[in-house]
């Protein structure tokens, strides 16, 4: 073998090696990201759970969630270890657009940079609150306040209401590839299947179907009124998570439909964990 080519071949392997190092610690964020983000919504569940069967409990965001542990025993610790967690999550998603070696380009690179980038802001935001609540700082506001506060704020801009009714469209999207996922277990692809057994891909698969048609539910709910509150031209009727769950409530069925409901979230916040355990997170 020609000299240059093999100190090339050298050199290029060290410098994988290197790389290799480097990103040791994205699986090490998307571990503890995904953890926090399952027990989140594990609680969120739980709660609308409780509610549904008449045992107490709320419909509320994960906000409203967080906020509710706050004064129990414990509570404060629990949420120091979520507001690490979000912060991890929102880093790994911050990061992937750097690391990805993929051959992606055009329209789908820049739409998986935009989700990834998108993702990251949604939990620096949530861990951020977490913070707050520790600092009793405030950050109780409900989502749906949230979203009637930004909604008010964007229709009142120079074509305001096709950036609503196209928010709300987006969203309702969001939800109907959330129950694509589910049904064609799309989530599996970046499982490392070889490393579970029977049981594990069975029930992980299970809750992953569950979870995701849940969150499908609450997307489309979440972006239906969006769109209405662009037609009516009321940031009244724009919901949040904690709105979603409360509109089941007052449906025919109500409490069954919101338990269904509850009880998918508490199978996404499982699914999560499943997540944390076996998805492949290295970088391509």
């Amino acid at each position: 073998m020609d000299k240059s080519l093999a100190v090339g071949e050298v050199r290029h392997r060290a410098a994988q090696l290197e790389g290799d190092a480097k990103r040791q610690w994205v699986p090490a964020l998307a571990l503890v990201g995904l953890l926090a983000k399952g027990v989140s919504f594990v609680i969120v569940g739980g709660l609308a759970v409780a509610l549904a069967a008449g045992e107490g409990g709320k419909a509320t965001s994960r906000e409203g969630a967080l906020a509710t542990i706050a004064d129990e025993s414990g509570g404060e610790l629990l949420l120091g270890l979520l507001a690490l967690g979000f912060a991890a999550y929102a880093l790994w998603r911050f990061a992937e657009p750097f690391l990805e070696d993929g051959d992606d380009d055009g329209v789908t690179k820049y739409g998986k940079w935009a989700g990834w980038i998108g993702r990251g802001l949604i939990y620096a935001a949530l861990a951020y609150g977490t913070v707050k609540l520790l600092v009793s700082a405030g950050g109780n506001q409900s989502q749906n306040e949230k979203a009637h506060k930004a909604a008010a704020e964007v229709l009142s801009w120079p074509a305001g209401t096709w950036l609503v009714g196209i928010a709300g469209a987006c969203v309702v999207g969001a939800g109907l590839y959330n129950g694509y996922r589910g049904v064609a277990r799309k989530f599996r692809d970046k499982w490392k299947t070889g490393d579970m057994n029977h049981a594990a891909l069975k029930w992980g698969t299970r809750v992953g179907v569950v979870g995701l048609l849940s969150r499908m539910v609450v997307f489309v709910l979440i972006g239906c009124f969006l769109v209405k509150a662009a037609v009516e031209y009321d940031p009244k009727e724009a919901i949040g998570l904690d709105g979603a769950l409360q509109k089941l409530v007052h449906q025919s069925y109500g409490p069954w439909l919101l338990g269904l409901v509850a009880a998918g979230l508490v199978a996404y916040g499982v699914f999560c964990v499943v997540e944390a355990r076996y998805r492949d997170v290295k970088p391509r």
